[in-house]
Parts: structure tokens; C-alpha cells; sequence
């Protein structure tokens, strides 16, 4: 808001800094932040003032005043301490399988000397929301029950403030593909290549493509969506790398855990810890219930980690908060990531000689592995970047070999050997790497092995499936199944999408990698029930029926795909996705959520949960209406596509006296409590939007 205050911003989602640089007073310092600090749909931070707090007090010598509920306060300190100071107690010594002075930096030191004698404090202050209204100079704010504020300016109402943000997300696609994005053997994607405050360009990020499948490093805010309309399937990257926690690092990295499937996030404890603590303070729940939603893996700093087959050895690099790069070598290529790292011989001799650095942490630093096939290297503004003229100044041969990130395009050297990192799908960067003997193998048995139901195919049935699993290719629009035809094959797409048709009432169906159709009328013995055309180029795996039933015979398998093929249809579509909380899955997660449905009827006047053993269900409404009844009072409504339970685990307070009654004969499917709770813990986006509606 323009007033006689100058600007006054309500809320702050990231990167809307490279927004304001562009309104004519420029950045606001004066900040009025929401009740709620997160957008669980969203997955983002509401409250992310770490940035202009930057901008202001290092660019401009401004302090930032925000506005906040006074009881959110001490949260705040929590994230943007975190931010700009990074942890306070930390012992890194664990984190290295030996212990010496040549290989343990003083991490305390370093950081203390990056931050000298700036605190809090200095950058911003904090006020609290009054809930009778508070005065800005002349500007009067009046919070409003909605938690929405409606804003007067020398005594006349200007605005109303909404409680609730909605989001009119927009982002460069950069160079696109018209196809999906079929990942290589190895490859670099872009996410972005510029800086936090670089309104021109995307914040700095990327993909490593590793045996066709992805792992993101510090992915910028709204990656997630990108990558979606860049025509890329989520599934397709399954870990993360997480190097250290400023926003335009860690945010993106939090919206991929809450995306689709659980994904491994690999980091130092240090740094994850410091990530959880952020979040928790963000959200204002347990870091106990955030270290859930993800696969946590600790990496050992001296010691080589394998992700996918290639093999990584990590390091702190020289930052202001505990950061990480690595080394990195897969077949007969080399790759070294900086990430956020003042590169420069005289400013580590220069802490060597003031005994904030020891001279094995120096010589470490100074024995960069310019040798490397592909070096990734930031640049930017010091004392916490490398300067480009540095990397510049190097020999035209190793110039060759580097990539240049986190910088603006207009920062960049005019002359010079150094390449700049291209953002988009299209520019992804494809090393030649050397050719694998038994490459067909390990995609068959990876490709498997990332679908549910074949997760536990005991391993003498998977040496058989590669006996028996065809490729096939099909073009755009060519129908791969015809309806009411008998069926004779199982598909698996690996590559492409497929939309599935002539299902009544049912529209935009439509499947991806790692996903599977044909399975009902192998294993029910009736026709096709549907069409299925490619909706792109399509590479699947086929497996011929007779082959297809003796691989799953006598196996878990056969029980799972029998129900599947049961209730997967049309209308349990349309039902998941009438759900608030479920209308964004994807398909596959559709059909991971239709294997744990059960169909059951609830006669007009009779109530949902009349014993103990009906409580440890969850419903979901296929037709009529139920009435929710809570204390013996009617409270509401429940129709197509909503959730009943009795109480979930995770809910605050005591056991509630609520149950539900049919006003109408009922159609329900039932969930198992314990099956329902695995598929959340399956898919943290979902439950996170439960845990923040319920948490009281």
C-alpha cells in the first residue's frame, strides 16, 4: 500500500523483493506480516522478510520495522537468526568419520567473523499487532476478526487487507520442450542463475540428471510448478541436496518435501537442523513432526556417498552460515558444486594469519579441484561470494570447464572463457559420459522398483521380470488399448503421458512415468474398460498377460492388484479429486490412494461410528449426505468427496464427542486409520494440510 507513510507491504512470500525494486519508492521498510507465517497449499512462507531485511540494512543502511502478532514474535527472531547468523550451538566434529585440524574447519570462527558485530537488532524491529488497531504515523490499521486488516490513512478507509493471500504465481519458462522431459544418463538443468535480488533472472539453482533421474540442489521457490509446466514429472526427481539455509536456498527445498512423495533429503545434520528449527518456528509445529515428512539422510563429510551411482564427497565451504559444496565423479566424468563460497587465496591466508583458520582448513580451501571435468561455480558480491573477476583471472583451460552461477546477466564478464549458467529445460547440459554394459537392466528393475505395488516383488521374481518385460514405443495420439477389446498386455510408462478415455463422467485422466494401466481385465478376465491413447510420445514397458499373471502368482502382489483393479474406475476419480484436500494429486498418487479404498453403504438415519473398532476408520463420501454432529449439537454437512473420522492421532485436545449420521442413504468408501496414516506419511504435502487445519 501506497500511503502518507510511504509503502506499507502486507505479508511477504518470497522473492517479492525483486518485485518492489521495480515500484518507484522502491523497496518498503515497513512490514505487516499475517497471522499465519505459512500457506500449507502452497508450501511457502508468508513472512519472508529475510531478504528485504538484507536489501535494507546492507544495500540501503535501513533498518526494517515489521508488524507482527505479539505472540508470533519470538518465532520470527528464530527464523531470520537462522538466517542471518545461522545456529548458535553446533559441534560439526560428529559429522566427519576422522577428526583432525586438517579437515575440521572452526566453523564458530569463520561465522563470527562474517557477521562482526551486527545482530538482530541492527537490521530490524518488531511491533506487535494490537488487536484494537496500532498507528503507523498517520496510517491506522485495524485488524480484523478474518484476520484480514482494514487500513486508514488520515482518518479515511483506503483498503481491506484479505486474511488469506491468493496466489497469482508467475515465472520465465525459459526454453521448454514441447514433449516430456525424458532425463539422460547424466545432465545439468538450470533452475536458475542468478541472485536473490536479480529481479531479471531466476534465484540460483539445479538439477543433477543421474541415471535418468534427479536430484535438485537448493532448488528457488515455485521450482516445484516450473518444472511442472516445463513439461517435467515430479516423480522424476526423488532427492534433494540442501546446502544451507538463506530463503532463496532452502524455500524451494521445503516445497518440494510437501510435493508429491516422500523424497530424501541428503545434508549435514548442522544444516538440517538448522532447516527443521526455521520451519518449525514458521509453521509453529514440531520440528519432531517436519523431520517426518522426508528421508533424512546424514552425509559424512570425508567419506564418499552414493546417490544413484555416482559417488559424492562433501565439504563446508567458506560462507556466513554453515554451507555445503562437493566433489562428485560418475563413470568417467567429474562434477564439483561450490555452492555459496568466498573463493579467494588472499582472504584464506588472511583468516589463516588471524588464527580464525587452521592451515589444514586453508590448504583445503586453496587445493580447489580446478581439475574437475564440470565445475559449477557461484559468484557475487564479497565478503560472503566469489568475486567473478577471480574466476575470471583464471587460465583460459580451466575457464573452459566453469559454469557460472548466482550472478545477474549484466554482472557478467564481456570477455571471457567462462560459460553462464542458462536457465530452462531446453538448456539442459548433456556431458558425454561412458556407456554401461547392463544400462537396460538397471533401468527395467529401477523403473519397477519405484511403483508401489512392485516395491516388494521378492528379488527371484524380479530376476524373472527381466526375462519378460518388452519396450515399445508409441507416437502422439496413437491408441494403445482399445475398449471392449480382450485384454493381453500390462503396461508400465516410463517415458511420456497417456490419457485415458470413454470412461463415463470422468475427463482429464491422464497418466505418467511411472505409472501403470491394463491391469483389470488381465486379472478380472472382462474387456478393456477403457481407451487409452498416447498423449505424447510414449516409451512404456509391456509384459504380455500369461507372462504378467505367473510373475505376480502367489505373491502380495496379486491380492494388491486384484483390489486395484476392482475399485480403480471412474468414479473413484471423480470422488478423490472432489476432496479439498486431495483435488491436486497426480494420478499416481490417485491410484496409490484407490488401493486402500474399500466400498461399504451407511442406511439413511444411522450413525458413522457407533463402536470402538468403527473409530479406527476414516471415511470418504462417494454419494448422498452426512450430517456432522458434534456434543449432540448438528454442526454440518458433508457431501461428494469429504472426509469423516472419529478423531486422528495428530488432532489437539482430548477425544472429541463427535460422530456423523446419514440424512440420506449413504455411499462411502472406508480407509483403515493405519493405511490412511501411511499414505499421508507417504505424501507430506497432504499431510501438512490436514496437520494445519487441525492443529488447533
Amino acid at each position: 500500500m501506497n500511503t502518507s507513510e510511504g509503502y506499507i507491504q502486507f505479508g511477504a512470500p518470497p522473492e517479492t523483493l525483486k518485485d518492489t525494486k521495480l515500484l518507484p519508492l522502491g523497496v518498503p521498510t515497513t512490514f505487516v506480516l499475517p497471522y499465519n507465517h505459512f500457506h500449507p497449499e502452497q508450501g511457502i512462507s508468508m513472512a519472508e522478510v529475510e531478504f528485504p531485511l538484507y536489501f535494507n540494512y546492507y544495500i540501503r543502511k535501513k533498518k526494517t520495522t515489521v508488524y507482527i502478532n505479539p505472540n508470533h514474535i519470538d518465532n520470527m527472531k528464530i527464523v531470520l537468526n537462522e538466517a542471518n547468523f545461522g545456529p548458535e550451538k553446533f559441534d560439526i566434529t560428529n559429522e566427519y568419520e576422522k577428526t583432525s585440524e586438517a579437515i575440521v574447519p572452526n566453523l564458530h570462527a569463520e561465522m563470527k567473523y562474517f557477521r562482526g558485530e551486527n545482530q538482530l537488532a541492527n537490521l530490524v524491529e518488531f511491533f506487535p499487532i494490537e488487536p484494537a488497531g496500532f498507528d503507523i504515523g498517520k496510517v491506522r490499521i485495524v485488524p480484523r476478526a478474518d484476520l484480514g486488516f482494514d487500513v486508514y490513512d488520515n482518518g479515511e478507509k483506503i483498503v481491506e487487507v484479505p486474511g488469506e493471500m491468493k496466489f497469482q504465481i508467475q515465472y520465465d519458462l525459459g526454453a521448454t520442450l514441447n514433449e516430456p522431459f525424458e532425463p539422460p544418463e547424466f545432465g545439468i538443468t538450470c533452475l536458475g542463475p542468478s541472485h536473490g535480488f536479480d529481479h531479471e533472472q531466476n534465484t540460483s539453482g539445479f538439477i543433477l540428471w543421474i541415471n535418468r533421474i534427479g536430484v535438485m540442489l537448493d532448488p528457488p521457490v515455485n521450482s516445484t510448478a516450473w518444472l511442472r509446466d516445463s513439461n517435467v514429472n515430479p516423480k522424476l526427481i526423488d532427492s534433494l541436496i540442501l546446502t544451507h539455509c538463506h530463503a532463496d536456498h532452502d524455500s524451494g527445498t521445503f516445497q518440494k518435501i510437501l510435493e508429491e512423495g516422500r523424497v530424501n533429503v541428503y545434508s549435514t545434520p548442522t544444516v538440517i537442523q538448522s532447516f527443521v528449527k526455521k520451519y518449525s518456528a514458521l509453521t509453529r509445529m514440531p520440528a519432531s513432526t517436519l523431520l517426518k515428512m522426508f528421508n533424512f539422510i546424514p552425509i559424512k563429510l570425508d567419506n564418499e556417498i552414493n546417490i544413484h551411482g555416482a559417488f559424492f564427497r562433501f565439504h563446508y565451504s567458506l560462507h556466513s552460515i554453515p554451507t555445503i559444496g562437493f566433489q562428485m565423479s560418475y563413470r568417467n566424468k567429474t562434477f564439483v558444486y561450490s555452492s555459496d563460497h568466498l573463493n579467494s587465496p588472499e582472504k584464506f591466508q588472511e583468516l589463516y594469519q588471524m588464527g580464525i583458520m587452521s592451515k589444514g582448513r586453508r590448504d583445503h580451501l586453496l587445493n580447489f579441484p580446478w581439475d574437475a571435468d564440470n565445475i559449477y561455480h557461484e559468484a557475487g558480491v564479497p565478503p560472503l561470494h566469489t568475486q567473478a573477476s577471480y574466476l575470471n583471472s583464471l587460465p583460459a583451460d580451466i575457464q573452459k570447464k566453469v559454469t557460472v552461477y548466482h550472478i545477474a546477466e549484466k554482472d557478467f564478464p564481456t570477455e571471457t572463457d567462462l560459460t553462464l549458467a542458462k536457465f530452462g529445460i531446453g538448456e539442459t547440459v548433456y556431458p558425454d559420459i561412458r556407456k554401461h554394459a547392463h544400462e537396460n537392466a538397471y533401468r527395467i528393475l529401477d523403473v519397477f522398483g519405484r511403483i508401489d505395488i512392485f516395491k516388494d516383488l521378492p528379488r527371484d521374481k524380479m530376476k524373472d521380470l527381466l526375462l519378460i518385460v518388452n519396450e515399445e514405443d508409441f507416437e502422439k495420439g496413437e491408441k494403445i488399448i482399445e475398449k471392449d477389446t480382450p485384454g493381453d498386455k500390462f503396461y508400465v510408462i516410463v517415458a511420456g503421458n497417456v490419457s485415458i478415455g470413454g470412461i463415463e463422467d470422468v475427463e482429464d485422466k491422464v497418466y505418467g512415468t511411472f505409472e501403470y494401466f491394463g491391469e483389470a481385465s488381465l486379472v478380472l478376465g472382462g474387456k478393456r474398460s477403457a481407451d487409452v491413447i498416447a498423449a505424447t510420445h510414449v516409451q512404456a514397458y509391456s509384459i504380455a498377460k500369461e507372462d504378467f499373471l505367473r510373475l505376480i502368482r502367489g505373491t502380495p502382489l496379486a491380492e494388491n492388484i486384484m483390489k486395484i483393479a476392482i475399485v480403480r474406475n471412474g468414479k473413484t476419480w471423480n470422488v478423490i479429486r472432489a476432496n479439498k484436500y486431495f483435488k491436486r494429486l497426480s494420478s499416481s498418487q490417485v491410484t496409490r490412494l484407490e488401493s486402500i479404498l474399500m466400498p461399504v453403504d451407511l442406511p439413511k438415519e444411522q450413525f458413522l461410528f457407533t463402536s470402538d473398532a468403527e473409530k479406527n476408520f476414516v471415511y470418504l463420501v462417494a454419494k448422498g449426505n452426512l450430517t456432522e454432529i458434534d456434543n449432540g449439537q448438528k454442526t454440518k454437512k458433508l457431501g461428494m468427496g469429504e472426509l469423516a473420522w472419529y478423531r486422528l492421532p495428530f488432532e489437539n485436545g482430548g477425544t472429541p464427542e463427535r460422530n456423523f449420521k446419514a440424512s440420506t442413504k449413504c455411499e462411502l468408501y472406508m480407509m483403515k486409520m493405519d493405511e490412511f496414516l501411511a499414505f499421508l506419511d507417504e505424501n507430506p504435502g497432504i499431510q501438512m494440510n490436514i496437520l494445519f487445519e487441525n492443529r488447533g
